[in-house]
């Protein structure tokens, strides 16, 4: 009897832990299933093809090369906590002539600080939906205090693509785009046929609000700049996440609309874009000088620090007309 009942109690407990690995696999949404594959952690990289490089460098013609990185400084507006500092040392030489007969002195710096600050690009670690991130990870699994076992931006070999720069200010007739505004599907299809660009797959697509000259203007205001913005709206989320984009960016810190257009929502086209869909995020691209020059089509390249575990960097993104 004890025996029977020994088994029957060991039956029950293996259904019941059956059933539960098997509700979590169901509520698992079905964007949890990268559309690359189980084990992908590259996500809308994998649209930068042979093909596509080697198309988008045809669209060099001068040769002119434009900087999208912003200069970084302890004083660069960043969402809060976030901070840094650099220090410079020289080691082992205060007391000294430095190295050999010949007196080598150097200098040398250490970095203190957070990786997501400035000009920065958004690893596929970054945004998730209640600790669930691109292609079903959970934070649980991979997101240790010593670095992202999944999904680090070490796994990206780098973005390299058809850029395509949207004048927002220009679409709406403005010197700079009001905080708060969203950039909206019909938005972008507006602006980019005005503009005479496509969008398509493995784009990477920048939005420029002239919300920059908050920062280095004759107005200068860091501390509404870094406050509110205008930026990516949902339906204009969607709808690039649609097209099958490589990554999108704008001239602001968030990249999408602050405050949201829901209210009560936070960083919804974070969401979409990410978790969702494994397209990557790049935030305060200094995009005006592609806006004067009227450029809205080029070469895009980013090389980012490949550090391990890493979930943003510090970048800048280069555009060759």
């Amino acid at each position: 009897m004890m025996r029977t009942a020994h088994k029957i109690a060991t039956a029950t407990l293996f259904a019941c832990l059956s059933t539960a690995a098997f509700a979590d696999e169901v509520a698992k949404p079905d964007w949890a299933t990268s559309k690359w594959g189980a084990d992908d952690e590259i996500g809308a990289a994998n649209t930068m093809t042979p093909e596509r490089v080697k198309s988008a460098a045809s669209l060099v013609t001068t040769g002119k090369v434009y900087s999208l990185g912003i200069i970084v400084g302890s004083d660069t507006p960043a969402f809060p906590p976030r901070s840094l500092s650099v220090t410079v040392l020289q080691p082992n030489q205060v007391s000294t002539k430095g190295l050999g007969d010949n007196a080598f002195t150097y200098n040398d710096d250490i970095f203190m600080g957070w990786l997501g600050i400035g000009p920065q690009i958004d690893g596929l670690g970054h945004a998730g939906v209640d600790h669930m991130y691109y292609n079903g990870h959970t934070d649980d699994e991979f997101a240790g205090a010593a670095g992202l076992s999944k999904l680090g931006l070490e796994k990206l070999p780098g973005l390299v693509g058809r850029g395509v720069m949207l004048d927002m200010a220009k679409h709406f007739g403005v010197d700079m785009v009001e905080s708060g505004t969203p950039y909206t599907e019909e938005d972008i299809k507006a602006a980019a046929e005005a503009q005479g660009v496509t969008l398509g797959e493995g784009d990477v697509v920048l939005f420029n609000s002239n919300w920059m000259n908050l920062l280095d203007g004759e107005n200068a205001d860091p501390e509404r700049f870094g406050a509110t913005e205008p930026g990516l709206g949902v339906s204009g989320a969607e709808y690039l996440a649609s097209l099958g984009v490589m990554a999108v960016g704008a001239d602001t810190w968030g990249m999408e609309v602050v405050p949201a257009e829901t209210e009560g929502e936070a960083f919804r086209a974070h969401q979409i874009l990410q978790p969702e869909n494994g397209i990557y995020i790049l935030e305060n691209m200094d995009t005006r000088e592609l806006a004067q020059d009227g450029v809205h089509e080029f070469l895009f390249v980013l090389g980012q620090a490949r550090i391990k575990g890493a979930v943003q960097m510090i970048i800048n993104p280069i555009a060759i007309r």
